[in-house]
C-alpha cells in the first residue's frame, strides 16, 4: 500500500522525506515534486529499481530514464570530460529547468536503459526534491505519468496513474508550470538543443552562442 505525505506540514514533510529515502534505498519507487512536473524516482545505481520505474510507466528501454542530482558537484561523479560550454550552462541555469546530456563515466555500474553511453542529468529547483536528493544521492527520475499521458502537475494526478506501483508519494501541491525542462546535448563539441522547454533557445544562447537546434 502506497503512503502519501503532505509536505506543507513540517513534521509530515520530515517523515515523508525519511520514508521516501528509505524506500528509494530499498529499490522501491517514490513520487516527488520538481519545479517542472511531478517525477517518479528510483535508485539510479539499481538496475532492478530502474526497470521497476520503466515498467510502472509502461516505458521501454529505448526511452532511458534521466537522472536528478542534488548539487552541481554530483555531476562530476557521473560524467566524463564535461566540456567548458556545459559547465557554463550548468553555472547559469542550475538549479532549474535545464537537462544536459553528456557522456557518463564508463566505470559506473548502472543500467538506465539504452543510453548509448550518455546520461541526461538535471538539478531541480524544488526544495523537497533537493532535500530528498541530499539524502539519497542521484536518482533516476522520469515524469510521474503513464507513457502517452500528460505529465502530472500535482500529486493526485500522479497517484491516479501510478497507484501502488509507488511506495511513497511526496505531495507539495501543484507545480509552478507544466513546461518540461529544456534538454541540451553537450556530448560533442557543439551543444545541440534536443528539446525546447522551460529555458528558451535565445536564453541558452546568451551563455553558449553556438547552440544548434535539432
Amino acid at each position: 500500500m502506497a503512503r502519501r505525505f503532505s509536505c506543507s506540514d513540517a513534521s509530515e514533510r520530515a517523515a515523508g522525506l525519511r520514508e521516501a529515502a528509505d524506500a528509494a534505498r530499498g529499490g522501491k519507487l517514490v513520487v516527488l515534486p520538481t519545479d517542472t512536473v511531478y517525477g517518479v524516482g528510483a535508485e539510479a545505481f539499481s538496475p532492478a529499481a530502474v526497470r521497476r520505474l520503466l515498467d510502472a510507466k509502461g516505458r521501454g528501454r529505448n526511452m532511458p530514464s534521466p537522472v536528478l542530482v542534488g548539487s552541481p558537484g554530483d555531476l562530476e561523479g557521473l560524467v566524463d570530460d564535461l566540456p567548458e560550454q556545459a559547465r557554463q550552462l550548468v553555472d547559469a541555469f542550475w538549479p532549474g529547468g535545464l537537462t544536459v546530456v553528456a557522456r557518463h563515466k564508463p566505470s559506473l555500474e548502472w543500467d538506465l536503459g539504452e543510453t548509448h553511453g550518455t546520461v541526461a542529468v538535471r538539478m531541480p529547483a524544488h526544495p523537497v526534491a533537493l532535500d530528498l536528493l541530499a539524502a539519497t544521492g542521484p536518482l533516476a527520475v522520469s515524469s510521474a505519468n503513464l507513457t502517452g499521458h500528460p505529465s502530472p502537475q500535482d500529486c493526485d494526478a500522479a497517484q491516479r496513474m501510478l497507484g501502488d506501483a509507488v511506495a511513497v508519494y511526496l505531495d507539495a501541491g501543484p507545480t509552478p508550470a507544466a513546461v518540461p525542462s529544456s534538454i541540451v546535448d553537450v556530448s560533442s563539441d557543439v551543444p545541440v538543443l534536443l528539446r525546447a522547454g522551460a529555458i528558451g533557445a535565445d536564453q541558452l544562447r546568451t551563455v553558449v552562442p553556438g547552440l544548434r537546434e535539432r
